[in-house]
């Protein structure tokens, strides 16, 4: 239009071929660097996503990547915890540092904030989103080559700041083997699917518990359904993991960087594949 001004906001024609659709992606503080985003979802809460996303973040570093967590389950911080971290690494006029694991895994999770740990984070969903918008906003990410957003449950407030505002590249779905997970986890793929970002596939956890004794694998919640999801999607399965107390005890006391990883080499190979 010859008298466009450049001002959109200003102009009431709708159908302006100079019109250009605004992005609502955040920007990053201008003292990171991070290269690659992955989100790890979950259609429902209590399906170790917060585990599966330590092990990721832990294989890569193995791996000789620089690696970063960011925690945006508010609500239910646990990260730190894994980790065995308690506070940031420290705050300037440029931003905030986050904590770094003993092996050099970057954290930041709202645990790092509060007086203390167990303080529950009474807030609506819009001030939640804005405080996960900020750690990438306002935190310093040193030289990140993998971003593993641990996201809160559901396809609420939350997972939509992060689908919107970072530069998600890429969706790990975790589920476990129960019948209703199928529904779940069609939610969970459908909203990566609006929100037009790769689902890179699933993560089974809790998938058989191994008898110490003989080996054998135990279905203790019953016979997968993943494989007929995974079907209906096209979507590969990348890992299925058991149901280990060494897990849970590293998890416990923030041993998460000790853990055996191999379970998650599939997975792995999907997040480094993904664009």
């Amino acid at each position: 239009m010859s008298s466009c001004n450049g001002n959109c906001a200003s102009c009431g024609s709708s159908d302006c071929g100079d019109r250009k659709k605004e992005s609502l992606l955040a920007a990053l503080n201008p003292k990171s660097s991070v290269k690659k985003v992955i989100a790890v979802v979950s259609g429902k809460g209590g399906v170790g996503k917060s585990t599966v996303t330590s092990m990721l973040a832990v294989a890569m570093a193995r791996k000789g990547k620089r690696v970063g967590v960011l925690d945006a389950d508010i609500t239910g911080p646990s990260v730190p915890t894994a980790f065995g971290v308690t506070e940031c690494e420290g705050a300037n006029e440029d931003g905030l540092y986050p904590a770094v694991t003993r092996g050099g895994i970057q954290v930041m999770s709202i645990n790092l904030l509060l007086d203390h740990p167990g303080d529950p984070v009474v807030w609506r969903g819009p001030v939640i989103a804005g405080a996960v918008k900020q750690f990438w906003t306002d935190v310093i990410w040193e030289d990140v080559d993998y971003m593993f957003v641990d996201m809160p449950p559901g396809t609420g407030d939350v997972p939509l700041t992060v689908f919107q505002s970072l530069p998600v590249d890429g969706v790990v779905i975790v589920t476990s083997p129960q019948d209703l997970v199928s529904m779940i986890v069609s939610k969970a793929v459908k909203m990566a699917n609006m929100m037009h970002i790769p689902v890179l596939g699933f993560v089974e956890n809790y998938s058989y518990l191994e008898c110490p004794d003989c080996g054998k694998k135990i279905e203790v919640f019953g016979k997968s359904h993943l494989d007929e999801v995974a079907a209906e999607f096209n979507l590969p399965v990348l890992a299925r993991l058991p149901i280990d107390p060494k897990v849970a005890e590293a998890c416990d006391n923030g041993m998460m960087e000790t853990v055996n990883t191999d379970a998650m080499a599939g997975a792995i190979a999907a997040v480094e594949a993904a664009e």
